[in-house]
């Protein structure tokens, strides 16, 4: 029985190192990639520009950029010292587009400076301020 196991071959010490390295770079991949689906949902960011206003007596052009990494529904945009404008349905901003909201029934004077608020569906409010040309 002893002399089967003398001429018994083992691996040697240099092949059983290379593969418990390819083993581990193939689970550290593998968990990479799992890790990485999961933050995916996690890292969308909402992210809203205002581009430009036009002003008239009663209303203001709003022009917004979305320069986030997901869609965008604004749902409100307030002027200040002026009634909400719900902004009914939903306007949806695709990632990397301009839209041109009109906000409407406002009282405006010439000259004077407004806050405008974009509110979107997750509750983020963006602020520009813009004047009311002379």
């Amino acid at each position: 029985m002893k002399k089967l196991l003398k001429h018994k071959k083992a691996l040697s010490p240099v092949v059983a190192a290379i593969i418990l390295i390819a083993v581990t770079v193939a689970v550290s991949i593998a968990v990479a990639a799992w890790m990485g689906a999961l933050t995916i949902g996690f890292m969308a960011t909402e992210q809203l520009k205002i581009t430009g206003l036009e002003f008239t007596d009663t209303t203001c052009d709003v022009t917004i950029q979305n320069t986030g990494s997901t869609k965008v529904y604004v749902v409100e945009i307030r002027v200040s010292g002026q009634t909400p404008f719900p902004v009914d349905p939903a306007k949806l901003i695709d990632v990397g587009t301009k839209e041109t909201i009109q906000v409407t029934g406002l009282t405006l004077t010439a000259g004077n400076s407004y806050d405008i608020q974009v509110i979107t569906k997750q509750g983020n409010i963006f602020t520009y301020r813009g004047t009311y040309p002379l």
